[in-house]
């Protein structure tokens, strides 16, 4: 019965944490079938929105390093069962990426609006390939076990995880990172970059490449000469050694 809970719980965990996710790219998209979106609020005092949304990102942002820190993970499965911490790590990124999305404050003015009807098209698509390039990139490793799904799964089967390795396919020859690539292009490329759409762009430019920065030390830990070796030969962003 444990093993059912536990099953359940990484389920509703994968489940919220994927539509948070997709809401959010629609979110940042600005389409207008939503209820609400990056540049339907209401205006305030800019100092009173920069400081809810500096907030906001902070929040988001410490979570989602921190807790991904194995020194944090050590700490935490003497509270949680092992198998559901990637789970609980996931839903409380859902909480904290939704509640972004609901109380992101907006901020008068564009930095750019486009007009041209085709440079829009343009735009929107590239928009539309960032994030499918970064929900890809998420399969080409380990889609399931990087949202808790596959941690659950095999505990219900009663089976063992097989030891991860390092491995370069497809995306991962040519860049370390296609996720955080498809990410930051989701991010900035829009027909329509408000100031509110900006401050989030460039909050989340920071701490992705901090967070890029922590990643990059624990698989050189864990991986050693191997990745050294990787990081030699490939890119970690742009798709070619400057």
């Amino acid at each position: 019965m444990k093993n059912i809970y536990i099953i359940i719980y990484g389920l509703v965990a994968y489940l919220f944490s994927f539509a948070t996710l997709l809401y959010f790219l629609l979110f940042i998209g600005a389409w207008d079938f939503l209820p609400f979106h990056i540049d339907s609020g209401s205006s305030q005092s800019l100092i009173s929105a920069v400081l809810i949304n500096l907030s906001l990102a902070i929040l988001f942002c410490f979570h989602h390093s921190i807790a991904a820190r194995k020194s944090f993970k050590d700490r935490i499965i003497k509270i949680i069962h092992p198998v559901i911490e990637r789970s609980t790590y996931v839903l409380v990124s859902g909480i904290l990426l939704i509640l972004l999305c609901l109380y992101w404050s907006h901020i008068d003015g564009y930095l750019w609006k486009i007009e041209n009807n085709a440079l829009r098209i343009v735009l929107i698509s590239i928009y539309i390939f960032g994030w499918v390039f970064s929900t890809i990139g998420t399969f080409l490793i380990n889609h399931f076990e990087l949202f808790g799904l596959e941690q659950v799964y095999l505990n219900f089967k009663k089976r063992s995880k097989e030891e991860a390795y390092f491995t370069e396919k497809y995306f991962y020859k040519f860049i370390r990172h296609p996720i955080q690539l498809g990410t930051l292009i989701g991010i900035w490329f829009t027909p329509d970059m408000s100031y509110t759409h900006l401050m989030l762009s460039v909050m989340f430019t920071i701490y992705i490449f901090i967070g890029l920065y922590f990643e990059e030390k624990d698989l050189v830990r864990d991986l050693g000469k191997v990745y050294k070796d990787y990081q030699k030969r490939v890119s970690m962003i742009i798709p070619f050694k400057i």
